[in-house]
């Protein structure tokens, strides 16, 4: 009887109980139902940030995989100065960079208040095994425009070159002016969305999932997969502009500029994942062909 009751007051004493938790959901959600409200009706639903809400719901997701183990690493009341300090610091860029209309301030402060929760209720070593959820989160964070615009034009020349070559060696009558492609009697502007900078960063979370869900024990193999990830991504980007700059050369401005533009997207990720795929089994073949030379 006396354990039941030790067991009893031990269950109403947990830190990280549900009821613990219902003030903080809910002020949570005071904050960023307004913020996520405006992100999905907004710059979310745009072709350069639509990779957005799939990082966030893949980091959920990454976080939900491993709540026991972050359950089990939990050590409250360890790390509580680092989570405040979070906390605060996520507090003030919300404050400002949704009375600014900033959105990299106003994104941001979403992971550090979660991170800093986290940290306060369960301690440093609980947040240490989620760490790259978190990291994976700072890819829905837009940088700033003129960054953006500074290395968007360089990728874009080079993806045009590089489009504007293979096709030529192909036997198609193209022709390139910066990041203009000319092909017979159309004319196609290679855009932000097809060859910029938003689209290698997504290509780059894409490649990063991967290597976090499949966790090879070989540390070469995950480095060489990590490096292959950046010409993988320009690759993709570079298929992209083919398969778009063939459809309209083929069916039509209509086409390439209609349905099958979103098409010639899902030819992005779906050429990049191939390509991983390819890497990764090479990369595989590799290592197990060392071993095997090692062990004779």
């Amino acid at each position: 009887m006396a354990r039941e009751q030790v067991l009893a007051a031990g269950t109403r004493q947990r830190p990280d109980g549900l009821l613990d938790w219902l003030p903080i959901t809910f002020g949570f959600l005071v904050l960023y139902i307004p913020s996520f409200y405006s992100l999905f009706t907004g710059i979310w639903m745009s072709e350069e940030q639509a990779h957005g809400p799939i990082i966030l719901f893949l980091s959920i997701w990454l976080i939900w995989r491993k709540r026991h183990e972050m359950l089990a690493a939990a050590q409250p009341g360890k790390g509580t100065i680092a989570g405040w300090l979070l906390f605060v610091v996520g507090l003030l860029l919300y404050i400002f960079g949704r009375s600014q209309q900033i959105l990299a301030f106003e994104i941001g402060s979403f992971i550090a208040i979660v991170a800093g929760l986290l940290c306060i209720k369960l301690g440093t070593p609980a947040l240490r095994v989620v760490w790259f959820p978190f990291f994976f989160m700072l890819f829905m964070v837009p940088l700033p425009s003129a960054v953006v615009a500074a290395l968007t034009l360089p990728m874009k020349m080079a993806v045009s070159y590089v489009s504007e070559h293979i096709l030529y060696w192909a036997g198609y009558p193209i022709a390139r002016s910066g990041v203009i492609l000319q092909i017979g009697q159309y004319q196609l502007l290679v855009a932000d969305a097809c060859a910029g900078l938003q689209t290698l960063l997504t290509l780059e979370a894409l490649g990063l999932f991967y290597l976090n869900v499949v966790r090879h024990t070989s540390t070469f193999r995950n480095v060489a997969l990590a490096l292959m990830i950046i010409p993988i991504s320009f690759t993709a980007n570079v298929m992209r502009v083919m398969v778009l700059t063939l459809i309209t050369y083929h069916w039509g401005d209509a086409a390439g500029q209609g349905f099958l533009h979103g098409f010639a997207g899902m030819v992005l990720f779906v050429s990049a994942l191939v390509l991983i795929l390819g890497i990764d089994s090479l990369l595989q073949w590799f290592v197990t062909y060392r071993q095997k030379k090692e062990m004779r």
